[in-house]
């Protein structure tokens, strides 16, 4: 059985009225935000019935890769507004400002850090999710559930992004990268595999309608 915050606060020993209130009170807050989540993922879900069939396709497809659930997959979707109008992977990249800054100067060209230019947002959430990477590949149960409705064709590419991804991150870490710029480097490849599972869902929903 799962051991919750509010399970771990129940279980502790308090030896005083004020300390017990306090405690009290903080497991409450737990509560109250548990279900203000609940509720905000709710709307979501029904937002998502209200969505284009190609929109809907999208949210789905990208829930095959890890570390994208339904909240990452929804805000990326909605962010790209649809994800073929970028001709390529790297335009995507350049998009969310993870691509490397670059100063030339006569024959010679320096790179440095990412750009940090573009969708902030986007590149927030991605950052965030590729830091699932830095685990070996596997398929838990979240992800196995999440992935029932899913193509076989989305499913592989997510399981190459699983094995590329994390071999990058052990790779980069072995060679002594600080964390935050290896984390930056898996997202980067990262957006590669949201782009051929977007823009593969999006020709599917076109396809299911011109038939």
């Amino acid at each position: 059985m799962d051991t919750t915050l509010s399970d771990l606060g129940r279980a502790a020993a308090f030896h005083t009225d004020s300390s017990r209130v306090t405690r009290q009170d903080y497991l409450h807050e737990v509560e109250h935000m548990r279900e203000r989540v609940a509720r905000l993922e709710q709307t979501i879900t029904e937002a998502i019935k209200l969505a284009s069939p190609e929109l809907q396709q999208v949210i789905n497809d990208l829930q095959a890769l890890r570390g994208i659930a339904d909240i990452s997959a929804v805000t990326i979707a909605a962010e790209f507004g649809q994800v073929s109008r970028f001709d390529s992977a790297r335009q995507l990249m350049g998009y969310c400002g993870v691509v490397p800054s670059e100063d030339s100067s006569g024959k010679r060209t320096r790179r440095g850090g990412i750009t940090k230019t573009g969708n902030a947002l986007l590149r927030r959430i991605v950052v965030e999710d590729a830091w699932s990477y830095r685990r070996p590949p596997g398929i838990w149960y979240g992800l196995r559930r999440r992935q029932e409705t899913i193509s076989e064709e989305a499913k592989e590419i997510a399981w190459k992004a699983q094995h590329r991804l994390h071999k990058r991150y052990i790779k980069l870490g072995a060679a002594g990268k600080d964390q935050r710029k290896i984390v930056t480097a898996v997202a980067r490849e990262l957006l590669g595999f949201i782009w051929a599972i977007g823009t593969r869902a999006e020709t599917i929903s076109w396809q299911q309608v011109a038939a």
